[in-house]
């Protein structure tokens, strides 16, 4: 299957919370996007690796995403090494994405940075031909996305666009309700974390009013690429 678009996240709910909205708009729009998680969020405080399995797939189903994929790295020790980097690549050219979505290159948990670098190199290097890798036996092509665009965590940045995701704020929500194990229920044993306390969820609806307030709209997801954007006379012209 060919994709338009491949979000790769370090862990199950990363892709939600930051471009949740983004994916169910352009899966309305019957674009391919597909989910990939490089871990299976293994060691958060909360839940556990199974159970956030299948709070993934609900949260890709609610999104209309075209597939979700796992690639099993190590939870808190995600390594930017060879083995990696061709994990990357081969996920790459399996779906050739038109678009890549990765974390953005710093953050407040470390995995987010080394996925971060992971993709960049990944990007790049996936369409070199004299790097080989195989899926199912079978040698891939060479194939190098057009854009790298990076989302935002944690910490800000000065987003080169704003994606309006009014339509579908509703559906990132529920998306992120879906992670029930991680997000704040008062009817929890388990211990707080960042993201479990009320203000978490609360931060996440405050930025996506903040940056669609900042194009005219009620809500928006913030993007950054290093690469110059083009666009035609509709974008330019602002026509609907």
């Amino acid at each position: 299957m060919n994709l338009d678009a491949l979000v790769i996240s370090a862990h199950p709910d990363d892709a939600e919370l930051s471009m949740g909205g983004t994916i169910a708009k352009l899966s309305s729009l019957n674009y391919k996007v597909g989910l990939v998680d490089l871990t299976k969020g293994e060691l958060g405080t909360r839940g556990n690796a199974d159970l956030r399995q299948r709070e993934a797939f609900q949260a890709a189903i609610l999104l209309k995403a075209a597939l979700r994929d796992n690639l099993l790295m190590s939870d808190g020790d995600i390594q930017i090494n060879k083995e990696n980097l061709l994990k990357v690549i081969m996920v790459i050219r399996k779906y050739r994405p038109g678009v890549i979505f990765a974390p953005y290159f710093n953050d407040r948990h470390p995995d987010h940075i080394a996925v971060s670098k992971l993709c960049k190199k990944a990007v790049f290097y996936s369409g070199l031909a004299k790097i080989k890798t195989f899926d199912k036996e079978q040698a891939q092509e060479p194939f190098r996305p057009a854009k790298l665009y990076y989302f935002m965590q944690t910490y800000t940045f000065e987003p080169s666009f704003i994606f309006d995701i009014t339509d579908t704020f509703d559906t990132k929500m529920k998306s992120i309700e879906a992670y029930s194990s991680q997000f704040h229920n008062p009817k929890s044993k388990e211990p707080e974390t960042f993201i479990s306390k009320p203000g978490f969820i609360e931060f996440i609806k405050a930025r996506a009013s903040f940056f669609g307030f900042k194009i005219g709209k009620q809500y928006g997801e913030p993007f950054y690429c290093e690469e110059s954007i083009q666009l035609n006379a509709k974008d330019l012209l602002n026509i609907e």
